[in-house]
């Protein structure tokens, strides 16, 4: 909540991640996923929200998650992202809250490279 330009109280953004890391201390991939917040993720209209990010992995985005019901479901969700060698997240096999939630699914860096794109090379006047 709002008041006077400032946050009163915690956010759900904030209370997600505070129940995730609670969960998190007993999870089996604790040391091999990490949880963290973020300052922003500009999704303002979508809160709650959260992002799974690994090296050669695709990006997940998803919101729209409850706050108070979404930690269990979160962590089951980043357990099969984990096992799975590109990160794939199929929407048959996903928890429901993150079936309807997800906001983007961004190929991973290395893919990108392989395009060759010179759009944004430097140009020679």
């Amino acid at each position: 909540m709002w008041q006077d330009g400032k946050r009163v109280g915690s956010s759900g953004g904030q209370q997600l991640l505070q129940q995730l890391q609670e969960l998190a201390q007993n999870w089996e991939l604790r040391n091999n996923f990490p949880i963290q917040g973020v300052e922003c993720m500009s999704a303002c209209n979508c809160s709650c929200v959260i992002a799974f990010v690994a090296q050669d992995k695709l990006t997940y985005l998803f919101g729209d998650l409850p706050a108070d019901s979404s930690a269990e479901t979160i962590l089951q969700c980043a357990s099969q992202y984990y096992a799975k060698p590109d990160g794939s997240l199929p929407w048959s096999e996903r928890p429901e809250p993150l079936k309807k939630g997800i906001l983007a699914k961004i190929p991973p860096l290395n893919k990108w490279a392989r395009l060759n794109i010179s759009c944004c090379s430097s140009r020679t006047h």
